[in-house]
C-alpha cells in the first residue's frame, strides 16, 4: 500500500512539474507563440555547422549516459543492497551507488555547460525548460544524499528516505522523457532519422523497469524460500528433541 502511494505521489508530482514547464510566460503574446510554434526550427535557431551537429552528439550522449544510464543503475544498486546477505556486500553496493550517482551528477553538468555555453538559450521549447528544471533537481539530489541523518531519529529518517526516493526516481523518470523530447528536437533540426536511437532507447528503459520491478518479485521469493528452509529446519529440531516412540514395551510379571 505505501509502494502504491509512492507511485501516485511520483506520478502527480512528474505531471505537476511537466505542467509547469509547458505553461507559456506572460511576456509573450499569443500571436507570438503561434507564430514560434508555426515555423520550422531551423528558422528560430541558428545555422547548424558540422561543429554544432558535433556538439549536439556529444551534448546528447552526456545526458543520456547521465540521467538515461547511470542514474537508474544507481537505483538498481540501492535496491539490490536491501537483498544483500552480509555487511560487507551492503557496503560494497553503497558505494557503487555513490560513485555511479557523483559520476552522473559530474557528467550531466559537462553537457549543461556545453549547451550554455554553445546553443542558443531562449528557454522557449520544452526540452530547454524541462532541461533546466532537471538540472536543478540533478544537484539537489546528492545534497539530499549527503545529509542522511541518522538511523537513530526514525521520523526524520522516514521523511529523509521518501524525499531522496522521489528526488531519484523523478530525475530518472522526468531525465529519460526530455532524452526523448531531445532526440526528436534532433531530428527536427538536423533532418536525420533518430529512430534507431529511439528504440535502443526504448529497449533500455524497457529492462530498467522490468528488473526494477522484477526485484520486489524476486525479493519475495527468497522470503518465501527462507521461511520455508527455517520451518524444515524447526520440524527437524523438534522430530530430534522428540524421537517417535515406535519400539513395543515388554511387561515382564513375576508371578510368586
Amino acid at each position: 500500500m505505501l509502494l502504491f502511494k509512492r507511485k501516485r505521489l511520483l506520478l502527480a508530482s512528474a505531471c505537476c512539474v511537466i505542467l509547469l514547464l509547458l505553461t507559456p510566460t506572460h511576456g509573450e503574446s499569443n500571436s507570438e507563440q503561434s507564430y514560434k510554434m508555426a515555423q520550422p526550427l531551423e528558422v528560430i535557431s541558428c545555422p547548424l555547422t558540422p561543429k554544432l551537429s558535433s556538439q549536439l552528439k556529444l551534448h546528447a550522449f552526456l545526458l543520456w549516459f547521465s540521467v538515461g544510464f547511470l542514474m537508474p543503475i544507481g537505483v538498481l544498486l540501492i535496491r539490490l543492497s536491501s537483498n544483500a546477505k552480509d555487511a560487507k556486500s551492503v557496503k560494497r553496493l553503497f558505494y557503487w551507488h555513490v560513485g555511479s550517482q557523483i559520476v552522473a551528477v559530474v557528467l550531466a553538468t559537462a553537457g549543461a555547460v556545453l549547451s550554455i555555453s554553445n546553443f542558443e538559450n531562449a528557454f522557449n521549447n520544452t526540452h530547454q525548460r524541462i532541461g533546466l528544471a532537471l538540472y536543478g533537481f540533478i544537484w539537489l539530489q546528492p545534497l539530499v544524499g549527503f545529509l542522511r541523518p541518522n538511523r537513530g531519529s526514525m521520523r526524520f529518517r522516514s521523511a529523509w528516505y521518501l524525499t531522496h526516493w522521489l528526488l531519484g526516481i523523478g530525475v530518472c523518470v522526468v531525465g529519460v522523457a526530455n532524452v526523448y523530447i531531445g532526440l526528436l528536437t534532433y531530428q527536427e533540426r538536423t533532418g536525420r532519422s533518430a529512430r534507431m536511437w529511439t528504440v535502443l532507447l526504448t529497449v533500455e528503459v524497457a529492462a530498467m523497469a522490468f528488473v526494477y520491478l522484477f526485484q520486489d518479485r524476486w525479493n519475495y521469493v527468497v522470503r518465501q524460500e527462507e521461511a520455508a528452509a527455517l520451518g524444515d529446519e524447526q520440524s527437524e529440531g523438534s522430530s530430534s528433541m522428540y524421537p517417535a516412540n515406535d519400539h513395543k514395551e515388554t511387561v515382564v510379571v513375576v508371578v510368586p
